[in-house]
């Protein structure tokens, strides 16, 4: 049996020689002076097969666009420890209420908990392929001035987003968690959280904690309490952010299953002044499917609402089970990012587990350009 995968055509792939032709129109339409490849991630344990592939194929794209239009390139993490850690309900009013991980857990334990889990994979493909790469958690980004000030510009827009950020309730998810020591709990779907200008750059939040009540912040762009926002909210931030930096491309790597999101994303961003020109670039990676088609997901197996996939090993729910040196898996996820990016046809599609799993452990010549 080939090592290759069998792929159909499709419309995108016949349009295409290479799978990162897909950014060469933005590239040259404004050329940049160099290149960051956002990949995001929740950190909420250990990473699985499909959180690799799109790391991995973010390293190894870096390096073919460095070599294509010599142009330096880097990779950016955004490790997002926002994820939820614990659920509650109110019995009074029915709301629900969360506590995020880095509340639960405190902000230096998920850094050691990135470090532990993640640190080791990015130097071995950032060694293997000459990329260099940074780590932020999203606790430090939202901590970050140029962040809270786009927040805070956004907000007299915000209405014009809300229903593409909220289709379904037109209220975007802002959660401040409650400030109080030992606390942090705040309302999952922000139904009673309220937040105006009171000055150019000043805010007040006003939200409702599940075990103190009611309470008040003030953030500006250097102080003010944590600023938590839910997924679409959060992008709509964090884009219109980076669209700042001159002289900067960066591209929005994401998996497949973020391809119906993006699109409100992109309309919201739109919404609120940004032209077709300036919105990010995006580049979305095979998805790692079961035999049902649906996403590969460590959570319904582990909850056990779903099988482990028939050929899947059990190291694809937690890389640390991987029999092997981690310099070992960056070298097969490596070799099998080769084989995607050879033809567009096997980029833009999904793989199942066992195919994966197949690609990962074959052998296979290796192209992928390294320093």
């Amino acid at each position: 049996m080939t090592t290759h995968p069998v792929s159909p055509n499709t419309v995108l792939a016949n349009a295409l020689h290479h799978a990162e032709d897909v950014l060469t129109p933005r590239i040259l339409a404004a050329p940049p002076e160099r290149i960051v490849l956002v990949v995001g991630t929740q950190i909420n344990g250990a990473p699985h097969i499909g959180t690799s592939l799109v790391q991995s194929l973010a390293f190894a794209i870096a390096a073919r666009l460095r070599d294509r239009f010599s142009l330096p390139t880097e990779v950016l993490f955004s490790a997002l420890d926002n994820t939820p850690h614990e659920l509650a309900t109110d019995p009074t009013s029915g709301h629900r209420y969360q506590g995020a991980y880095v509340q639960a857990l405190g902000e230096q334990a998920l850094i050691d908990l990135v470090t532990a889990l993640y640190q080791p994979l990015f130097t071995a493909l950032s060694r293997r392929l000459g990329i260099p790469h940074h780590i932020e958690t999203y606790t430090q980004q939202q901590a970050g001035e140029h962040y809270r000030r786009t927040w805070l510009r956004l907000l007299p827009r915000i209405d014009a987003a809300r229903w593409w950020l909220a289709p379904s309730t037109g209220t975007p998810h802002l959660r401040v968690p409650c400030p109080r020591p030992a606390c942090g709990w705040a309302e999952k779907h922000a139904e009673r959280t309220r937040f105006h200008l009171t000055g150019p750059e000043s805010a007040l939040v006003s939200a409702d904690c599940l075990r103190h009540g009611p309470y008040e912040a003030v953030i500006t762009p250097t102080v003010g309490p944590y600023l938590d926002l839910a997924t679409l909210y959060r992008n709509l931030v964090k884009e219109l952010a980076l669209t700042s930096p001159h002289g900067t491309l960066h591209v929005m790597v994401k998996g497949g299953d973020w391809v119906f999101g993006s699109h409100l994303v992109d309309e919201a961003l739109q919404a609120v002044g940004l032209t077709r020109a300036q919105l990010p670039a995006r580049l979305f990676c095979p998805q790692v499917v079961t035999d049902t088609g649906a996403k590969l997901s460590k959570s319904l197996i582990r909850e056990g609402r779903a099988p482990l996939p028939e050929g899947a090993a059990p190291w694809m729910l937690d890389t640390r089970q991987w029999p092997g040196t981690v310099t070992e898996y960056a070298d097969q996820l490596l070799a099998m990012a080769e084989t995607l990016l050879s033809d567009p046809r096997h980029f833009f599609r999904s793989y199942s587990a066992a195919e994966i799993g197949r690609l990962i452990t074959a052998p296979s010549p290796r192209s992928v350009p390294s320093r």
